[in-house]
């Protein structure tokens, strides 16, 4: 039944899986179009030290894109106790290896690696994580450059359902640097109004009652309720946790999805919204770190 206020029909839902498809479909046309006319394979190069089951299995599930786009896949996996210059070192070797375009280097790293360090070896050409402070800085500076993939995810969810962001009042809530700040960049970019919020705000249901957009990347499950929400907004839940009910574990967001889909225009499920662009960004900033790296023209399928 409609909220009260909102008066509307249930809120939109922003199909992040049909969304990540067509991506994933247009990354492999380019992918093609680059090896008939040029010879040339996307390369990625994922770096996996320990066995954490949780990155080995998102590092399998990168293999697998890979493939299906047509790209290259290379795969290094380091012990727990790899010493710092052991991963150094190969980093170093992939950034000098002409086939790798892409350097992804799971994280978390074991407490004996300091990540920033391992990322600051990459060369920000092939970085497709779009973590080095060269292309944070590009961002913040609005200069061309790779973007974090969940937060030029989240990006393509909105403009998916609002063409123009211009003018438009946004709330982040989430300061971290792999999420909450670049999507800040990319919405400043856009033209956005925008406010970061975080644990030491004050007031938040009132900060995020005034957004148009709301992007929640906090990772604390069912912390936005319905009532936090300004009528119509378009809502992003980039929050993911488990949380058991009864003898089922659940999948949950950020966002008290049936309270906001009575009062927001559009809004991500979880999950099926932002989780499945992550990747298929990854696929895409490793073609276009293929193009840039050599001059190409970037394919116009990937532009938009």
């Amino acid at each position: 039944m409609p909220d009260a206020e909102h008066g509307g029909p249930p809120a939109a839902l922003i199909d992040g899986k049909a969304i990540a498809a067509e991506l994933r479909r247009r990354v492999a046309e380019a992918a093609a179009e680059l090896h008939r006319e040029h010879g040339i394979v996307p390369g990625l190069a994922a770096v996996l030290v320990g066995d954490d089951p949780a990155s080995q299995v998102y590092v399998r599930s990168k293999a697998r894109a890979c493939i299906a786009a047509g790209l290259a896949s290379f795969e290094h996996h380091l012990p727990a106790d790899a010493a710092p210059d052991a991963v150094l070192d190969l980093v170093r070797r992939l950034d000098a290896d002409d086939r790798v375009d892409g350097i992804l280097v799971q994280l978390p790293l074991p407490r004996q690696v300091d990540p920033h360090a391992v990322i600051a070896a990459i060369d920000p050409a092939k970085d497709v994580d779009g973590f080095h402070p060269v292309n944070v800085g590009r961002l913040w500076n609005g200069e061309p450059g790779l973007v974090p993939c969940t937060p030029q995810g989240c990006l393509m969810l909105l403009r998916s359902v609002r063409p123009s962001l211009a003018g438009a009042e946004a709330v982040v809530l989430g300061r971290s640097p792999i999420v909450g700040r670049p999507v800040a960049a990319l919405l400043l970019a856009a033209d956005c109004t925008v406010t970061i919020a975080h644990s030491k705000s004050q007031n938040l249901p009132t900060v995020c009652r005034r957004a148009d957009i709301l992007v929640a990347a906090v990772g604390r499950p069912g912390l936005v309720k319905g009532e936090w929400i300004k009528p119509g907004a378009t809502i992003i839940d980039v929050g993911i946790s488990r949380v058991a009910t009864g003898d089922r574990v659940q999948l949950v967001g950020d966002v008290d999805f049936a309270a906001a889909r009575l009062v927001a225009g559009a809004i991500t499920p979880v999950p099926g919204g932002v989780g499945p662009m992550t990747i298929a960004c990854l696929l895409r900033n490793t073609v276009l770190a293929a193009c840039r790296r050599r001059g190409l023209r970037e394919p116009e399928a990937l532009c938009r």
